[in-house]
C-alpha cells in the first residue's frame, strides 16, 4: 500500500508528458517548445539548490564534462527527439515508447559494461519491439504515425538508454537536484544549434511560432507535474524497492493511450490493446 498510491500517481503524471507535448507543438516548433522547457526548468532547480538551499555542490572540470555528455544524450537528443516525433506519431505510441526503455538499457549494458543480458531480457526486448508495431501498423495507416516519425522516436529511446548506462559509470557526489539541473540547462543549449538549424531550412519556424495560453500550459505541465512531481514520486518508489519501481513503467503506456484517446481523439483499436499487452509482457518477461 506504501507504493500502491504513489506508483499510480507517478505513472499518470509521467504518461501525461506526450499528451502535454503534442498540445504545445500546435503552438510553435517542436524545438522552441523544448528548448523553453530546459532553459525555464534547469534555471528554477539550480536557483533553487543554490539559492535557497545553499549547496555549496558545484561541479568541478571532470564532472562538467560528464554532465555535458549525458546532458547531450539525455536532454538535447532524447527529448529533442521526442518532441520532434510526437509531430508525427500519437501520443499513445510516445507512451508506450517510454515503456521500453528498461529493455534497451538492457542491450546497451551488455555492450558498454559488458554485461551480457540474460535469454529472457532478449526475448523481452524482442517482444516489447514487436508490440510497437503491432500497436503502431494501423496509425501508419490513417496518418496518426509516420516511419520517419518511428525513427526519430527510436533515436531518442536508444540516446535516453545510453544515457541511464553512461550515468551508472560514475560515482556522483553532486546532490540528485544540481545534476539534474546542470543536465538539463546544458541540454537547452546544445540544443540550440538544431532549433537554429531547423530555422535556417523552414524560414517559417519562428515567424509561425505562437506563444499563447495553450503553449504556457504545456510548458507549464512538463515543468511541474511531469519533470518536478513525477520525479520526486519516482526517487521515492526507487529508495522503497528500485524492482518494484520500475514495474509501475507498465501502467504508462495504459496512461497513454487513455490520454490520446480522451484529449486528442486518437483511436483506440484492437492493435493498440494487442501491441500494449505484448509490450507490457515483454517488460515483464525482460524484469523477471
Amino acid at each position: 500500500m506504501k507504493q500502491l498510491l504513489p506508483g499510480v500517481l507517478f505513472a499518470a503524471l509521467w504518461a501525461s508528458a506526450s499528451a502535454a507535448t503534442k498540445f504545445g507543438v500546435l503552438s510553435v516548433h517542436p524545438l522552441i517548445l523544448a528548448n523553453v522547457r530546459f532553459f525555464i526548468a534547469g534555471t528554477g532547480m539550480l536557483l533553487f539548490a543554490y539559492g535557497i538551499q545553499r549547496t555549496d555542490a558545484w561541479p568541478n572540470r571532470a564532472e562538467f564534462g560528464r554532465l555535458t555528455i549525458f546532458a547531450l544524450l539525455n536532454t538535447t537528443i532524447y527529448l529533442g527527439a521526442f518532441v520532434l516525433a510526437l509531430k508525427q506519431v500519437s501520443a499513445g505510441i510516445g507512451s508506450l515508447s517510454t515503456a521500453t526503455n528498461p529493455l534497451f538499457i538492457a542491450l546497451l549494458s551488455a555492450l558498454w559494461l559488458r554485461r551480457m543480458p540474460r535469454p529472457n531480457e532478449l526475448a523481452g526486448l524482442m517482444l516489447g519491439l514487436v508490440g510497437v508495431g503491432v500497436a503502431t501498423y494501423p496509425l501508419l495507416q490513417d496518418a496518426h504515425a509516420t516511419v520517419e516519425g518511428l525513427v526519430i522516436l527510436l533515436v531518442g529511446m536508444v540516446s535516453v538508454s545510453a544515457a541511464t548506462v553512461y550515468y551508472a559509470r560514475f560515482e556522483w557526489r553532486l546532490p540528485n537536484l544540481v545534476i539534474n539541473g546542470w543536465q538539463v540547462l546544458l541540454g537547452g543549449f546544445l540544443l540550440i544549434p538544431f532549433t537554429l538549424l531547423s530555422a535556417a531550412f523552414d524560414p517559417s519556424v519562428f515567424g509561425a511560432s505562437n506563444y499563447d495560453a495553450r503553449f504556457w500550459a504545456s510548458v507549464f505541465w512538463l515543468i511541474i507535474p511531469v519533470s518536478v512531481a513525477a520525479l520526486q514520486l519516482w526517487f521515492y518508489l526507487v529508495r522503497q524497492d528500485p524492482v518494484r519501481a520500475s514495474l509501475w513503467l507498465f501502467l504508462c503506456p495504459i496512461f497513454g493511450f487513455l490520454y490520446s484517446y480522451v484529449l486528442l481523439g486518437e483511436p483506440i483499436t484492437l492493435y493498440t490493446v494487442a501491441g500494449t499487452a505484448l509490450v507490457v509482457s515483454g517488460l515483464w518477461l525482460g524484469r523477471r
